[in-house]
């Protein structure tokens, strides 16, 4: 949630972001800066009644200690109109408050100062390169035909039990997706200093408010009705271990001398996904269920900018170790998720393709995720402020499984495991079956 405050003090500043945003939250702008213009006025005019009905009291008691019955009455009548008058403003406040907070909840974060500002994606700047594609002498298989040819993927299999968009991984494929997940949690714990977790997979739905996916994307979330105990309560599967693992700090004060908070777990993250992509239906690029090693930090409001550097520097390290071609990019103001102000993108070469694809996102929230949780920090002279947030895969382990399969596959129909795998793996490659 963005600070009405800031809104309120530089208005223009506020539709210029939303403008390089693309512009189409102006109207939620404007309907958020008239609420507030609104709710203000009422809330003065409230305040100024109780004033005068407390004084009014006041005055009822002094008058019948005075035995002036005549006064006394008087002003129990204006007690009583001011208290009619009182209860219709706050019959009137309490519905615009209540839409000025969900206005304010549909509102994206605004770009920091130092993003790109852009249309779309064509104007996402590539802020630098990793290894370069290797040069083949024979047509790669893309990632599903070749994971089915050798034994590692059943898309026929995940189809009878779940439907489309799911994958299902057997005998090495299983043990090689094992490997990768294990691989990226001991390279953040043990070498970059991330707690891990282990977190529910069902969240409330104030949790996903807090991170905002709700109410703007209840859409792409799968929810079921929980009863326990007689009594019924909506849960979400959660769309991405962020969720869970930011909320940790809700409604929490923590102390400026234990941040920067570094949190990673891996779950599985599901998202309705609706609508066609075309070749993206096909594969592990975009499923109903994957897999995903998340990163987390929460942070002093100083430290903010070179967090994001680091947590982007700790996701890229993987596809460095893995020794994958890829690239960093930057998004433009255009092209920014709902709750960040700066993102980076990683993206992985896919050989098949002859395309990056996005593998992971990192984006600092700035305090847009703590104000909706009421997340704060207590300074060393005892003021409390809203702490900083910032996510980041690291990484999707599905599609890190496909620029696998895809850019170390050999002509003979074998698959080489990258060396830092095999240690995880437990052998240097996976041969094709005999004919």
């Amino acid at each position: 949630m963005n600070d009405i405050n800031l809104i309120r003090k530089e208005p223009e500043k506020a539709r210029q972001g939303v403008k390089n945003r693309g512009g189409r939250y102006l109207p939620a702008l404007e309907e958020l800066i008239r609420l507030d213009s609104e709710h203000r006025e009422l809330l003065k005019r409230v305040e100024a009644l109780q004033a005068r009905r407390n004084a009014s009291a006041q005055a009822v008691g002094k008058a019948k200690a005075a035995k002036d019955e005549a006064g006394a009455s008087r002003l129990i009548g204006e007690v009583g109109s001011l208290k009619t008058e009182l209860a219709e403003l706050e019959g009137r406040l309490a519905p615009v408050a209540q839409k000025l907070r969900d206005t304010a909840l549909g509102l994206p974060n605004l770009p920091h100062a130092s993003a790109p500002v852009g249309k779309s994606e064509a104007d996402n700047p590539v802020v630098r390169r990793g290894p370069e594609p290797a040069k083949r002498d024979f047509e790669p298989l893309d990632h599903q035909t070749f994971g089915e040819k050798l034994g590692l993927l059943d898309s026929a299999a995940a189809t009878r039990l779940s439907g489309s968009r799911f994958s299902l991984w057997r005998g090495a494929g299983a043990r090689l997706m094992r490997a990768i997940i294990g691989f990226q949690l001991d390279l953040h714990v043990r070498e970059h200093g991330y707690e891990e977790m282990w977190v529910p997979a069902l969240v409330r739905p104030e949790i996903l408010e807090g991170t905002g996916q709700l109410p703007k994307f209840e859409a792409d979330l799968y929810k079921i009705a929980a009863t326990e105990g007689g009594e019924t309560e909506t849960l979400y599967l959660i769309p991405t271990a962020e969720v869970p693992l930011t909320n940790m700090v809700r409604g929490q004060i923590l102390s400026e001398k234990d941040l920067p908070l570094k949190l990673t777990a891996y779950t599985p993250c599901f998202r309705q996904e609706a609508g066609s992509y075309g070749k993206d239906v096909r594969g592990l690029i975009r499923n109903h269920q994957f897999d995903k090693v998340e990163l987390v930090w929460v942070a002093r409001p100083e430290d903010s900018l070179a967090a994001l550097e680091s947590l982007t520097g700790h996701a890229e390290a993987v596809l460095k170790r893995l020794e994958l071609p890829y690239r960093v990019i930057e998004l433009c103001t255009a092209d920014l998720g709902f709750a960040a102000c700066k993102t980076y993108d990683l993206e992985v070469w896919l050989a098949a393709e002859g395309r990056y694809r996005e593998i992971s996102s990192c984006s600092d929230c700035w305090d847009f995720q703590a104000r909706r949780m009421n997340a704060r920090l207590r300074r060393a002279d005892k003021s409390v402020e809203l702490a900083h947030t910032l996510n980041g895969s690291g990484v999707a382990a599905g599609r890190l499984f496909a620029a696998i399969l895809e850019n170390y596959q050999r002509s003979d129909g074998g698959l080489d495991i990258p060396k830092a795998l095999r240690p995880f793996f437990g052998a240097d490659s996976i041969e094709p079956k005999a004919a």
